[in-house]
C-alpha cells in the first residue's frame, strides 16, 4: 500500500487509528531529528532502524475484549503483547454494565471482588408509561435479572475505565502492560500453507508505529506473530485490512446519553428504569457513587444536518438532550446537580462480521465483530465473553496440547452467539424505541409487552442461557446421565461442603480459569459397597497409560486436568481418604453434596444437576467454564474419544 508522504490515513473510526506512513519536515529540523534531507549544504544524518521482534500473540485494542484477553493469557504464561492508540486508558463514560454471567467469569480469574466493591449492583427495575391525566406514571416493578440459577442475581454497573484497570492492574502483576500510543499500520498473513499449519510458526506481520517514541528509540517496529488479535473497537483497522465486511444494517433510532449526578424528584432513580412517554422513551442507569447514565431517545430533527443526512453532534449538547429527557419525565423532575461527567449520541446499528478468524491466525472480537443497541447492557459483556472462549483455545495451541483445529471453534461459537445476539437486540430496540399504546395510538407497544420480552429475554440478556452448540468440544451424547447439566453451558453454580473440613464452597469457585480442563467426577454414595466397586474401577481405568488422561497429560496430566470429586454422602459418615487416590490428589479435591454444619447452605446438589445419587456421572467442564462431555462412570472410552478430536498427545 503506497500513499503520498504528506498525507495521513484515515482508519477505523472518527480518529481511531490516524497512521502518519511518512513525515515531511519543512523549516527547521532539530538535530536530533531522524529525516533525510536533499541538499549539498546538510550533510545526509542515519535513518533509525525499526525494531524487529517476535510474539505468540499480539493483541490490538485495549478495551474490554482486549484487556480479558490479554490477562487470561498473562496469567497463563504466554508471551503476549497488547498495544493501544489512546495514550490513556478510558476515564469516564464508554461501556458500564457488568452481566450476571460476566461476574461468574470475573469470580473464575478472581477479579469479582474488587468489582464488587467498586460497582452499583442494580436489583430492581421500574417501568414507567403514559398517565392518563398527562405525563408518565409507573405501571410496574421487576426484578432486574430473571435468569433463577444466576449466581449474581443483579447486574454491576461501573463505568468502563475502572473495569477496564481492574483487568490492567492483574496483567500488570503477570508483567503485562498496555504499550500506548501505537498504531497498526500493516498486516500481513503468510501464504505459505506449511507455515500457515505450524502451531510454532509466526506466520502474521504487523508494521507498529509509536506515535510517542522517547528520544533515541525507533518510531516503528515490525512485530512476528503466531496469533493476532483484532479487539479494536466497531471500526476495526484489523478488519478492513483484512477485508471482513460487516452483515446488517443501521436503525432510524437515534438515542443520547449522558452521565450526571442527578438532581431529582423521580422516586426510581435509583433503580433500572424503562420510561415510555409520548415524549420519546429514555431509560435510567443506576451507576458507582450518586451517578445515573441517562439514555434519551431523539427525533431527527434533533441531531440530523439535512443536507447530510448523518448526525450532527454540534446541534446536540447534553444541557440540550436534558430539555428532552425533562419533557419526557414530567410530571417528575430531572436535572443535573454538578458538571455533566459524559456524553454521546449514537444511532442504533446492528451488524455481525462475515468471519471472525482468517486462516485461525488472526481473529476479531467484541465490537469489531458484532455491534448492537447498548441498552440491554450487552455489549462489553459480549466482547469479554468472546475473549474468555478464544484464550484458553489458544493457551492450549500454544503449549502443545491441543491441534490448531480447535481454534475454528471460536468462530463456531461466538458468530452464532452474535447473530443471536442482533436477532434479541432488534426485537428490543424495536419495543423500546417505539411509541407507547395510548387511546390515540393503538398500534404502539403495550406495557404488558415489553415487560414479557424483558423477562423472556432473562436468559439471554443476563449471559446465563448461552449455549454452544455441539461441536468438536461439545459432545451431548449422554446428556441424560446428568439431565440439568446442559452440555455447551456454563456449569450451574451450587454449594458443597468440603469432606476434609466440611467447608462450603460454590463449585465454581475451585474451577479457576487456569486453563485446565476440569473432570468432575460425582461419585454417587461411596459408602455402598457396590458403588465404591465401580468407583474404584473408574480411577483404575483413568490411571491406564493409554486414557485421555495419560495420553493427552503430557508427562503430568494435573496441569493439563484437575480432577475434583463430589461424593452423595454424608459429612458424618465418609472420610476424603475413602477415595482411590487418583480421584484425590490433594485433600481439597473432595466434596461433598451434603449441607454445611449448620444447615444454612448446600445440599441437593446432586438433584440440581439431574444426576442419579446411586449411578454418579463424570462431568467435563472446559476452561471457560462451559460443560463439555457428561457420561456415565463406565463411559471414559466416550470421554477419551471426546479428548482425542482436538487434543494432542
Amino acid at each position: 500500500m503506497t500513499q503520498d508522504p504528506c498525507s495521513e490515513r484515515q482508519g477505523s473510526e472518527a480518529g481511531r487509528y490516524k497512521m502518519p506512513l511518512a513525515r515531511v519536515i519543512c523549516g527547521p529540523v532539530p538535530y536530533h531529528f531522524p529525516v533525510l534531507i536533499s541538499s549539498p549544504i546538510i550533510p545526509r544524518m542515519p535513518l533509525k532502524e525499526t525494531k524487529e521482534s517476535t510474539v505468540d500473540v499480539l493483541i490490538i485494542g485495549a478495551g474490554p475484549a482486549g484487556v480479558m484477553c490479554a490477562n487470561a493469557l498473562a496469567v497463563a504464561g504466554v508471551n503476549v503483547r497488547i498495544i493501544d492508540k489512546r495514550p490513556n486508558k478510558v476515564a469516564a463514560g464508554q461501556a458500564d454494565g457488568i452481566q450476571p454471567r460476566t461476574i461468574e467469569v470475573l469470580q473464575s480469574y478472581g477479579l469479582a471482588e474488587r468489582l464488587l466493591r467498586e460497582g452499583n449492583q442494580m436489583h430492581m427495575a421500574a417501568f414507567y408509561n403514559p398517565s392518563s391525566s398527562g405525563g408518565i406514571e409507573r405501571t410496574s416493578r421487576a426484578p432486574d435479572v430473571t435468569a433463577p440459577n444466576a449466581r449474581y442475581p443483579y447486574e454491576v454497573t461501573l463505568h468502563q475505565g475502572a473495569i477496564e484497570a481492574i483487568f490492567l492492574d492483574s496483567m500488570r502483576e503477570h508483567g503485562v502492560g498496555v504499550e500506548r500510543p501505537i498504531i497498526p499500520t500493516s498486516i500481513e498473513l503468510s501464504k505459505s500453507e506449511n507455515e500457515l499449519k505450524d502451531p510454532n510458526a509466526h506466520p502474521v506481520k504487523v508494521v507498529l508505529s509509536y506515535l510517542d517514541p522517547q528520544e533515541g528509540q525507533p518510531s516503528s517496529e515490525i512485530v512476528k506473530a503466531k496469533f493476532v488479535l483484532g479487539a479494536d473497537g466497531a471500526h476495526s483497522w484489523v478488519r478492513k485490512e483484512l477485508g471482513i465486511t460487516l452483515d446488517g444494517e443501521q436503525t432510524d433510532y437515534i438515542w443520547g446519553v449522558v452521565d450526571m449526578v442527578p438532581d431529582s424528584d423521580f422516586p426510581d432513580i435509583r433503580c433500572k428504569c424503562a420510561v415510555h412517554s409520548n415524549n420519546g422513551s429514555c431509560m435510567i442507569i443506576p451507576r458507582e457513587d450518586d451517578i445515573i447514565r441517562l439514555y434519551i431517545q431523539l427525533s431527527d430533527r434533533d441531531v440530523i444536518d439535512p443536507a447530510t443526512g448523518r448526525v450532527d453532534k454540534s446541534k446536540m449538547g447534553p444541557e440540550k438532550l436534558l430539555e428532552v429527557a425533562q419533557k419526557s419525565f414530567a410530571p417528575f423532575k430531572i436535572s443535573a446537580a454538578g458538571d455533566i461527567d459524559w456524553w454521546t449520541l449514537y444511532i442504533i446499528g446492528q451488524r455481525v462480521a462475515t468471519q471472525f478468524s482468517v486462516n485461525e491466525r488472526v481473529f476479531i472480537a467484541g465490537d469489531a465483530c458484532h455491534t448492537h443497541s447498548p441498552k440491554a447492557g450487552q455489549g462489553m459483556n459480549a466482547s469479554m465473553n468472546d475473549t474468555h472462549n478464544l484464550a484458553w483455545k489458544l493457551t492450549h495451541v500454544l503449549r502443545g496440547w491441543a491441534d490448531l483445529s480447535i481454534l475454528k471453534t471460536y468462530e463456531f461459537e461466538r458468530r452464532k452467539y452474535a447473530q443471536d445476539l442482533i436477532n434479541f437486540d432488534k426485537k428490543f430496540s424495536k419495543l423500546f424505541s417505539g411509541k407507547p399504546r395510548t387511546e390515540e395510538n393503538q398500534d404502539g407497544v403495550t406495557h404488558e409487552e415489553f415487560l414479557e420480552a424483558f423477562q423472556t429475554f432473562g436468559l439471554f440478556t443476563s449471559g446465563i442461557g448461552v449455549h454452544y452448540e455441539s461441536s468438536a468440544i461439545t459432545h451431548a451424547q449422554h446428556q441424560a446421565v446428568a439431565s440439568k447439566l446442559i452440555v455447551g453451558e456454563r456449569l450451574i453454580p451450587h454449594v458443597f461442603v468440603r469432606a476434609a473440613d466440611a467447608r462450603p464452597y460454590d463449585i465454581q469457585d475451585v474451577l479457576p480459569s487456569d486453563a485446565r480442563f476440569k473432570l468432575l467426577v460425582f461419585t454417587g454414595n461411596i459408602l455402598d459397597t457396590a458403588q465404591a466397586a465401580r468407583v474404584k474401577a473408574l480411577a483404575e481405568e483413568l490411571d491406564r497409560p493409554e486414557s485421555f488422561y495419560h495420553r493427552f497429560g503430557h508427562g503430568d496430566p494435573a496441569k493439563v486436568f484437575d480432577v475434583l470429586s463430589i461424593s452423595a454422602a454424608k459429612k458424618q459418615d465418609v472420610n476424603y481418604t475413602d477415595l482411590p487416590p487418583l480421584l484425590r490428589q490433594h485433600w481439597s479435591k473432595v466434596l461433598l453434596d451434603d449441607t454445611d454444619l449448620y444447615a444454612r447452605v448446600g445440599g441437593g446438589g446432586y438433584e440440581a444437576y439431574g444426576i442419579d445419587a446411586q449411578r454418579g456421572a463424570i462431568v467435563v467442564v472446559r476452561p471457560d467454564g462451559y460443560v463439555g462431555i457428561v457420561s456415565p462412570l463406565d463411559g471414559v472410552k466416550d470421554v477419551d474419544t471426546y479428548f482425542g478430536s482436538f487434543m494432542i498427545a
